[in-house]
């Protein structure tokens, strides 16, 4: 989506205001991680700015907390404030709504969720459904709350709300499940476990999502460059440069998302990527303690 001025627009609610184009969005799944001190947050960055300080080395995070305990709209305003025009934020789904209530009867969660996520104003991006493990595949379920959010978007006057979908049991992959996505522009969230894909390839939406778990490479939960470039290769041969696409990197300990997310950016740009967004450099000092060079 372009402005009159020809300038990208990122969308979701907005996300993000006018930037240049820029449809590989890269970051982290989280922020708040003690063993990032030291690396990303270099001795003396005390706690409270560490978004402050992720917000200049990244463009885009993923926030799980709201996972665990949905945060208050003042949180989440306070959030907008302390980061960068062009920030924007993933919000993943709250698990009563995923784990408990299992995707029925969706309204009063839905609504709840977004009326709080509104606090990020033009920064809110994609809201992510991470279903359970156990949970099988039950199309009318997924079909009804997905038009919950369309509904409840719609009400807080949040065109173009984005929505990621990531079942984990083999039984939601099949091509009515397929339709369902295609239809709501809801991308299946494509995730990568032990350096290999756990979700079928579908391309569902107009942008695209993509969660790394956890590599093989040493210190674990590392990945090696060749996992990287595999993923690089798949997202550069299914989505055209316009495409929004946005990738996180769920691997903390130790500091490994940090660690891989420069790296892929710097393999995305090798491989002829011209849209990726900021990522800390690989070897960059006060980076991260721990970024090699390959």
């Amino acid at each position: 989506m372009r402005d009159p001025e020809g300038k990208r627009v990122l969308r979701g609610t907005g996300a993000g205001g006018q930037v240049g184009p820029m449809p590989m969005l890269i970051g982290t799944s989280g922020w708040q991680y003690r063993d990032w001190r030291g690396g990303l947050y270099p001795e003396g960055v005390p706690q409270r700015l560490w978004l402050e300080h992720y917000a200049t080395h990244y463009l885009t995070v993923e926030n799980n907390n709201s996972f665990y305990r949905l945060p208050s709209r003042e949180t989440f305003v306070a959030w907008r404030e302390r980061t960068p025009d062009d920030f924007v934020m993933a919000v993943k789904a709250s698990r009563y709504l995923t784990h408990v209530r299992r995707l029925r009867d969706p309204a009063e969660p839905v609504a709840r969720l977004l009326g709080a996520a509104a606090g990020l104003g033009p920064k809110l991006g994609p809201v992510l459904l991470q279903l359970p493990p156990t949970l099988k595949a039950d199309p009318v379920t997924l079909d009804a709350c997905l038009k919950e959010f369309r509904t409840a978007a719609a009400a807080l006057g949040q065109h173009g709300l984005r929505l990621a979908v990531e079942p984990r049991h083999e039984t939601w992959w099949t091509d009515e499940i397929r339709q369902i996505l295609a239809a709501h522009d809801a991308t299946l969230c494509w995730a990568d476990r032990r350096g290999r894909p756990i979700t079928p390839l579908w391309r569902t939406a107009t942008w695209g999502y993509l969660r790394f778990h956890e590599g093989t490479a040493q210190p674990w939960p590392s990945y090696g460059p060749q996992a990287l470039r595999s993923w690089v290769a798949r997202l550069t041969e299914t989505w055209p440069d316009e495409a929004d696409v946005y990738v996180y990197f769920n691997n903390d300990p130790g500091g490994a998302a940090v660690i891989n997310s420069a790296q892929f950016a710097g393999l995305a740009r090798q491989a002829g990527s011209s849209a990726t967004t900021r990522t800390p450099e690989v070897g960059q000092v006060g980076a991260t303690a721990a970024i090699p060079t390959w």
